[in-house]
C-alpha cells in the first residue's frame, strides 16, 4: 500500500545483502591492486539495490522483462563505448566480473523470494513466473556502476597479482584468516540484522517463534560464510591458481581448453545458487523442465563458457567480441520464447557465476595467464 516504502527497504536491503555476498568478498579482495576494495564493494551494493527498485517496479506496474533488459544493456554496452573511449577498455572484463559475483547463496534466495512475496501480496496470478527475472535485472546494475567507476579512473591501471603462496603452518594461516573473516563477515551481516530489527519494531512484528528460526537460521549463514571464506583463501584459490600455471607452463597449454571445459561442466554441481534456482524451475513448472533437465542445461552452457574463457587467455582475444553477439542473439531470442523462459534464461546466467566459479576459475584464469605471459586485465577477468 505505500510503495516508498516498499522501494526504500528494497534498495536498503539489496545494498546490504550485496555487501554480505562472499564472491563479492572474494573478487574485491583478488582486485584491491586495480581499485580499492571497499569502493568496488559499495559500487556494486548501490547497483543492486537501485536495480532491485526496478526490478519490485516490474512486479508492480507488471512491464515486460525483455524490453527492459534491451534497453539497460544497450545503455551498458554505450557505456562500455565510453569506457574505451576514456582508454580504460582494460576494465570491461572486471566490470562483467561484478554483475556475475553478486549473484551468489546471499543474494539468489532472497531475491528470489523477495518477488514471490512481493507477487503474491499484489494477487497477480503470475506471481510464481515473477520470482525469475530479478536476477538478472540485479546482475546489470554492478555492471554499470563499475563502468561509470572505470570512465572517471585513471588510465594508467596496472594489476598486481595476489599472493597464492600457501604457507608451511597451514592451521596458523587458516586461524589467522578465519579471525579476520569473522570480524568482516559480522559487519557485514550485522548490518543486515539491525535494519531487519528497524523493521520488525516498526511494521513487521513477526512472532517470537518466527524470530527464533530467523536468528539460528543467521548464526549458521555467519559459521558457513567464515569457513568458506577462510577456506578459499587459504587453500581453494591458491590450488586452482597453482593448477593453472603447471598446466599452462608446458608445450602442450592448448589442453588447458578441454580442461576448463570440463571443469566447468562439473562445477555447475557444487554451486549453491544454481540448485535453489533449479528446484524453483521445477516447481514452477510443476516438473515439466525438471531439476536433471536444468542441470544438465547449464552444464553444457558453462562449459562452453569456461572453454571460450581459457581460450581468451591463451590468445588475448579481446572479451567485447564474445560478449557482444552473445549478448546480442540472448536479448533477440528473448522476444520470441515464452516470458517465464526471458528471466529463467538470465537469472541461470546469474546464478552459474556464483562462489565456486569465482573462487576456482577465476584464480585459474589468472595462473594460466601468469605462465603463458598475457596481460592479466585484459585476458584473465571476464571469466565470471
Amino acid at each position: 500500500r505505500k510503495l516508498g516504502l516498499l522501494l526504500g527497504v528494497c534498495f536498503v536491503l539489496g545494498m546490504l545483502i550485496t555487501i554480505a555476498e562472499p564472491d563479492l568478498q572474494v573478487l574485491a579482495d583478488q582486485v584491491s591492486a586495480v581499485m580499492n576494495g571497499m569502493v568496488l564493494i559499495y559500487a556494486v551494493g548501490f547497483g543492486v539495490g537501485a536495480f532491485l527498485v526496478i526490478a519490485v517496479l516490474k512486479i508492480v506496474f507488471r512491464k515486460p522483462l525483455s524490453t527492459i533488459l534491451m534497453l539497460f544493456y544497450m545503455l551498458l554496452f554505450a557505456l562500455g563505448l565510453m569506457l574505451a573511449v576514456s582508454g580504460n577498455l582494460p576494465l570491461l572484463p572486471m566490470s562483467f566480473d561484478s554483475g556475475g559475483v553478486t549473484t551468489g547463496p546471499i543474494t539468489v534466495p532472497f531475491i528470489m523470494a523477495l518477488g514471490v512475496g512481493i507477487s503474491s501480496v499484489l494477487g497477480d496470478q503470475r506471481s510464481k513466473d515473477n520470482s525469475f527475472g530479478l536476477v538478472a535485472l540485479c546482475s546489470v546494475g554492478p555492471v554499470l556502476a563499475v563502468l561509470v567507476l572505470g570512465i572517471f579512473a585513471s588510465n594508467d591501471l596496472t594489476y598486481a597479482v595476489p599472493d597464492y603462496t600457501v604457507s608451511s603452518d597451514i592451521l596458523g594461516s587458516y586461524l589467522h584468516t578465519a579471525g579476520h573473516t569473522c570480524k568482516e563477515v559480522a559487519i557485514a551481516l550485522g548490518m543486515i540484522v539491525v535494519f531487519f530489527l528497524v523493521c520488525q519494531v516498526l511494521f513487521l512484528k513477526l512472532s517470537f517463534k518466527r524470530l527464533k528460526r530467523i536468528a539460528v537460521g543467521v548464526i549458521i549463514t555467519y559459521i558457513g560464510l567464515v569457513l568458506f571464506l577462510a577456506g578459499a583463501n587459504i587453500g581453494f584459490m591458491p590450488a586452482a591458481n597453482y593448477l593453472g600455471q603447471q598446466m599452462a607452463a608446458h608445450d602442450f597449454r592448448w589442453i588447458i581448453v578441454p580442461i576448463g571445459m570440463l571443469i566447468g561442466y562439473y562445477i555447475v554441481k557444487a554451486e549453491p545458487a544454481i540448485q535453489v534456482l533449479n528446484h524453483q524451475v521445477a516447481y514452477v513448472t510443476d516438473g515439466a523442465i525438471s531439476v536433471k533437465m536444468m542441470n544438465r542445461c547449464m552444464s553444457i552452457g558453462v562449459a562452453i563458457s569456461a572453454g571460450l574463457a581459457m581460450l581468451r587467455v591463451l590468445t588475448g582475444l579481446p572479451i567485447h567480441y564474445i560478449i557482444l553477439p552473445g549478448y546480442a542473439i540472448a536479448l533477440i531470442l528473448s522476444r520470441f520464447v515464452p516470458k517465464i523462459f526471458v528471466g529463467i534464461a538470465f537469472d541461470s546466467g546469474g546464478v552459474a557465476s556464483g562462489p565456486m566459479t569465482s573462487t576456482f576459475l577465476l584464480p585459474l584464469s589468472i595462473g594460466v595467464c601468469e605462465a603463458v605471459g598475457g596481460n592479466l586485465m585484459t585476458d584473465a577477468f571476464g571469466v565470471v
